[in-house]
C-alpha cells in the first residue's frame, strides 16, 4: 500500500467525525470498481468508510464518462468520488489508498515476455488497447510516438447500456488469441484475469513515464474543493483502515506498485 504523508496524520482514539449519510457517486456497471449490485471493490471501500464513520452509504449511480466531476460533485449529486487520480486538480483529494499501473497482459502459454514499452518486439505483435469515449487509452499515444499504429486493436471501455462487463472484452481477446498482448489499466487486468479460462501473465508496464506520458498513478478519494472536514475524516479512516483496505485490494487482484 502506497501512502503519502502518513506521518502527518495523527489518529485520535475517539470515533471519526463525519456525515450521517455518506453520499457517493459511482458507475452502475464498471467492475471491478463498482456496479449497481455493489459488487465492486470501491463499493466495499465505501462500506468500510461508512461503517467507520457511523454513516449510511447512499449512492447516486452515474456512468463514468466525460465531465464526471461536473455532473456529480459539482452538481451536488454526491459528496464523494472514489478512484480518482490523486493529482486531479479539479477536486480536493484524500491521501492515496493505492498506487497501480498499466500492465501487459499475455497468455502464459504463448511465452511473450515483454515488460517495456521500448521493446522492439511490440512492432510485430497485435496489441489490444482500450478506447475511452472517442480516444485511445494513454498506451496508444506512447506507441504512436514509436510509429506503432497499424497493429493496434481497439476495445471500447464502455458498452451499450445494460451490457454486462464491457471492460472484460480486452482480456477475453487475449484469452482467445484475437490479440497477442494487451496493455490495460492494472485493476481491470488483475480482476478479469483471475477468472480467465487460460493462465494469463500480468507484467507492470515500464518505464513508469514514457515520452512524458505517466503509466502509474496514485489513487485517492475526492470531495469538492473546500470540503476540508469531510476530506480530513476520510483521510483518518484511510489511515486507520490501511490493513483492511489492503485485504480488499488483494481479494480483487489489484496489482500495486511503489
Amino acid at each position: 500500500m502506497f501512502f503519502r504523508c502518513l506521518s502527518a496524520l495523527l489518529l485520535s482514539s475517539f470515533a471519526f467525525a463525519g456525515p450521517a449519510v455518506l453520499r457517493v457517486c459511482a458507475d452502475p456497471n464498471n467492475l471491478p470498481f463498482s456496479n449497481q449490485q455493489q459488487q465492486g471493490f470501491e463499493n466495499k471501500l465505501a462500506d468500510l468508510v461508512g461503517n467507520k464513520m457511523d454513516a449510511r452509504v447512499e449512492y447516486t449511480w452515474w456512468p463514468e464518462r466525460k465531465s464526471l466531476v461536473k455532473q456529480t460533485l459539482d452538481a451536488g449529486r454526491c459528496d464523494v468520488l472514489l478512484g480518482v487520480p490523486a493529482a486531479l486538480d479539479s477536486v480536493s483529494t484524500t491521501i492515496p489508498y493505492y498506487r497501480s499501473t498499466y500492465v501487459f497482459v499475455t497468455r502464459r502459454d504463448r511465452e511473450i515476455h515483454i515488460g517495456s514499452l521500448a521493446d522492439p518486439k511490440l512492432a510485430g505483435l497485435r496489441i489490444g488497447i482500450q478506447i475511452v469515449g472517442d480516444d485511445y487509452a494513454p498506451p496508444a499515444f506512447a506507441l504512436a510516438r514509436r510509429g506503432i499504429t497499424d497493429n493496434i486493436v481497439g476495445y471500447p471501455l464502455f458498452g451499450p447500456k445494460g451490457e454486462a462487463d464491457p471492460q472484460a472484452k480486452i482480456i477475453i481477446a487475449v484469452e482467445r488469441d484475437d490479440v497477442d498482448i494487451a496493455i490495460v489499466w492494472g485493476p481491470l487486468a488483475g480482476y478479469f484475469a483471475k477468472n480467465a479460462d487460460v493462465a494469463l501473465d500480468i507484467v507492470p508496464v515500464t518505464p513508469a513515464m514514457y515520452f512524458g506520458i505517466p503509466f502509474a498513478y496514485d489513487i485517492s478519494m475526492a470531495v469538492r474543493k473546500g470540503d476540508d472536514s469531510l476530506r480530513t475524516a476520510l483521510d483518518r479512516v484511510l489511515t486507520s483502515e490501511a490493513v483492511n483496505i489492503q485485504k480488499i485490494l488483494t481479494a480483487y487482484g489489484i496489482p500495486e506498485v511503489r
